[in-house]
């Protein structure tokens, strides 16, 4: 049998690879200009590489009773890693990925296919455009996991955006984001500043690591209107390989301080991360 080899191609916004994992029979790694964007297992879509998205799927099993189907929008699409996830873990959800990079989402669907019953829509379109046209009260969960090269867009990081993602959400709806920051945490802080002016309830899924400035990495925003199961989230994310702590109330007040709220007008990417920042674990 053939052995799988890497596929490079050119897409619009960089040069994309898709790697075999040598481990792994049906497993690739995407990258775009060398950044690593996804895993996935396509024998296995409830394997979660990435230590953020590990996060991001306890929060996904946590929101609702196991296995009741979702309506999720996904903002940025890399391999349809999450998608997969949920396709599997909640069959019947109804699913729409929301890719800026045609290229790449065309990629991914010729060499990675998704199941045909997966029920899973793919747009190309910008993040913040497509959500301030979609329905109101239209799904149960945003995950927003959108980065240009390796840094979140200033436009999807403002309180105009933050309301508009909102208004998509059903009533006991949960947004979540994969942010990317290091110490003073600027960037973190303002995020939680703007979306606490929105939302109710605030979590922060981070490596205790990251989050006591020892290295630049990830962080999962968890933002909604009703109270989040943070005990079980907490004894999740801390039983992970690389664990990860649970934040919110008055731990995570005090860690935004005086960080302001961001308008349009001000909005900046998120910081460019230092070389070998993003590893795959």
């Amino acid at each position: 049998m053939d052995e799988p080899i890497p596929v490079t191609r050119d897409v619009d916004h960089g040069t994309a690879k898709l790697m075999p994992d040598v481990d792994r029979k049906r497993a690739w790694l995407l990258t775009v200009d060398g950044a690593p964007q996804s895993y996935v297992d396509l024998d296995a879509p409830t394997h979660l590489e990435f230590e953020y998205a590990r996060r991001l799927g306890h929060v996904v099993d946590t929101v609702a009773e196991p296995g009741r189907p979702l309506d999720v929008l996904h903002l940025g699409g890399g391999a349809l890693t999450l998608p997969r996830y949920v396709a599997a873990t909640r069959p019947g959800s109804r699913q729409d990925v929301v890719e800026a990079d045609r290229g790449l989402l065309s990629l991914v669907v010729e060499q990675l296919p998704v199941p045909d019953d997966a029920a899973i829509a793919l747009h190309g379109a910008d993040a913040r455009t497509w959500v301030e046209a979609a329905a109101p009260d239209s799904v149960d969960i945003v995950i927003a996991d959108v980065f240009g090269g390796s840094r979140v867009p200033a436009h999807l990081t403002s309180v105009a955006y933050a309301r508009a993602a909102e208004r998509v959400l059903r009533a006991d709806g949960v947004y979540l984001a994969n942010l990317a920051d290091a110490a003073p945490f600027a960037f973190l802080r303002s995020q939680l500043a703007t979306f606490a002016t929105v939302f109710e309830e605030l979590a922060l899924i981070a490596e205790p690591g990251v989050r006591r400035g020892r290295r630049f990495g990830n962080a999962v925003l968890v933002a909604s209107h009703r109270p989040l199961d943070t005990a079980t989230l907490a004894r999740r994310t801390a039983s992970d390989a690389f664990p990860a702590r649970v934040e919110h109330g008055a731990v995570l007040r005090e860690f935004i301080g005086d960080a302001k709220p961001v308008r349009d007008e001000d909005a900046v990417p998120s910081p460019e991360p230092p070389d070998g920042a993003f590893s795959i674990g």
